[in-house]
């Protein structure tokens, strides 16, 4: 599974990497989380509003930072 976090690196954008790293662990699947801040590789997802989150390949949340249960629930 390919986690990308989309944002310039701002206190959002790490949060949101936060998150992302705690809620692998805690549904507990193999995945590769990484940090996209390239404005250009960004935009070929269509996102308006950062920090964005990406699951292998499609955007699942813009805009916010949701919980690591949150987003546990999707890699399930």
């Amino acid at each position: 599974m390919k986690l990308e976090v989309l944002g310039p690196g701002c206190t959002k954008c790490k949060k949101l990497y936060e998150a992302t790293k705690d809620a692998v662990e805690l549904a507990g699947v193999a995945a590769k989380v990484s940090k996209v801040d390239d404005l250009a590789e960004i935009m070929k997802y269509g996102v308006l509003s950062t920090p964005a989150l990406v699951i292998d390949g499609k955007v699942a949340f813009s805009g916010k930072v949701p919980s690591p249960d949150e987003i546990a629930k999707l890699l399930k």
